[in-house]
């Protein structure tokens, strides 16, 4: 089982009603925990200070992973109704999806991976947010659902990081009926990694980025930030680019020294930097 030390963030009254955090793992893991004491809606609030918090921790090098958790038994319930109304105006609503929208992309385009532990209901904007996540661990009794069909509005957005995640006829059938879907249907979809008992979700969640943690932060970003990019090209070009970046990891310090260590048959002692070795000229 994993070791770990925890200590809280210092914030501001008003943000750890939205959102807490925690640090583990000599504080190379950082869990978010959505907090809004109701069915943590994304609301706007919500979506600036889980945005801001996220391109804060990209830039610290210590940090190996993130975890984005909850309190209550909604993972997020999705946006906050009452800023879709007519009265909000179009102005406000293009700033939720746009701001919403590009939250979810840098999430894909983070340095470090992002682990969503779901330990109950994911809909809507909520779901969007699990698809976005790089490994997503879920409790048995957790429910999967883009039921915006029964408010007259279409989950358009969520299905974008729901398609991308499961099935084409899977997600249309989700965003079609606006049923959910249970941990073991959303496992062998593909949207969820991982699923344990409901009482185990956050020991495996810290499990999964403690085993991450025991790896190269330079090579897991350029792995992660090629994974996302090959699987946008044609099977040609993405062996064409995979043959390029796969040389360039050649040249970086940890791939050496990792290479190294398992033929010395000794722990390898990554520096966690994008320094390349010298290479060896050729007479």
């Amino acid at each position: 089982m994993f070791k770990s030390s925890l200590r809280a963030f210092s914030t501001s009254k008003a943000a750890r009603t939205l959102l807490e955090r925690e640090l583990y793992q000599g504080n190379s893991v950082v869990r978010f925990i959505l907090n809004d004491k109701k069915v943590n809606t994304l609301s706007l609030a919500m979506i600036n200070e889980l945005f801001a918090e996220l391109k804060a921790i990209d830039k610290i090098e210590k940090v190996r992973s993130v975890i984005i958790a909850h309190n209550g038994k909604s993972f997020s319930a999705g946006h906050e109704l009452k800023e879709l109304t007519t009265e909000s105006g179009s102005d406000k609503h293009n700033e939720i999806f746009n701001t919403c929208g590009d939250m979810m992309n840098f999430i894909r385009n983070m340095k470090v991976p992002v682990i969503a532990e779901v330990n109950g209901t994911a809909a809507a904007a909520g779901l969007q947010l699990v698809a976005s996540c790089d490994v997503v661990v879920a409790g048995k009794s957790s429910k999967f659902l883009v039921p915006g069909q029964k408010l007259g509005l279409f989950c358009s957005t969520p299905g974008i990081a729901l398609v991308r995640a499961v099935p084409r006829k899977v997600a249309m059938d989700m965003l079609l009926t606006a049923q959910p879907i249970d941990s073991e249907a959303a496992l062998r979809s593909g949207l969820v990694s991982r699923v344990v008992e409901d009482d185990q979700v956050k020991f495996e969640a810290l499990n999964v980025a403690e085993q991450i943690g025991h790896f190269s932060r330079s090579v897991t970003a350029l792995g992660k930030a090629f994974f996302y990019t090959q699987a946008e090209l044609s099977t040609v070009d993405a062996y064409r680019y995979g043959s390029r970046v796969m040389v360039g990891n050649l040249k970086l310090k940890d791939c050496q020294e990792g290479i190294s260590a398992f033929i010395g048959k000794r722990p390898a002692d990554f520096e966690h930097t994008n320094d390349l070795v010298e290479e060896v000229k050729k007479n």
